[in-house]
């Protein structure tokens, strides 16, 4: 999927403040390219409005790392081979690849008067929720941001701010091959132990999970 078929999925953004506060988008984007989304995420940012919709954009992506802004070389894979594209979200470096759902929350924090700290919270909330209604019971770990079961990461997060609004987001480990997270330092954590759904008894796909994960998003956005 291309960069402007991405832009216009997004929807039209439009410039008058509404009275009311718009309700949230959830846009299935299938699988799409890391680099086209990303740039998406970037101008939809940019153009946004007060009067312009939260949106959740949930998908999928070819096999690719990726690296934040505090990554460093030494957690970077040890073989070439998969391609690693530096991004500009919070965090060290992951793995992103097809069976993997992603959430990408573009979300007005200052309409909504929230901290990058409560929506990373709310994030890792929707996480669990959306687990335990599977079965699942997950939780958070003290200075290492995401969702773990059994000790096992199976949800990274990262986002950033720009003109008081989030973007990136939250990915949930379903049924994707595992194997490239044991070339790097998933998250600059050497050794840390990953999984996935899949591994827990959730039969549900990527894109199933994807959907579900961000309506519990929205319920915990309108919630507040």
């Amino acid at each position: 999927m291309k960069a402007e078929e991405l832009v216009s999925a997004a929807g039209k953004r439009g410039r008058a403040a509404p009275a009311a506060r718009p309700a949230t988008l959830i846009r299935p984007l299938g699988l799409a390219d890391y680099a086209a989304t990303w740039e998406a995420m970037r101008r939809f940012t940019a153009e946004r409005s007060a009067g312009t919709p939260d949106e959740l954009w949930v998908l999928e992506h070819p096999p690719v790392y990726t690296a934040g802004i505090a990554a460093r070389s030494e957690h970077f894979p040890k073989h070439p081979g998969i391609p690693l594209v530096r991004t500009d979200r919070g965090g060290q470096i992951t793995y992103h690849g097809p069976g993997q759902a992603i959430v990408y929350t573009l979300i007005d924090l200052e309409r909504r008067r929230l901290t990058l700290r409560a929506m990373v919270a709310l994030i890792e909330q929707a996480v669990i929720d959306t687990l335990e209604r599977r079965g699942v019971t997950a939780e958070r770990k003290a200075g290492a941001p995401g969702v773990y079961v059994a000790a096992a990461k199976i949800a990274a997060l990262g986002l950033r701010v720009r003109r008081g609004s989030c973007y990136h987001g939250v990915a949930l480990n379903v049924a994707m091959d595992l194997a490239p997270f044991c070339d790097i330092d998933p998250c600059g954590y050497p050794g840390l132990a990953v999984t996935q759904t899949s591994a827990q008894g959730i039969s549900a796909g990527a894109q199933a999970l994807g959907q579900a994960l961000a309506r519990r998003i929205t319920d915990l956005l309108e919630a507040r």
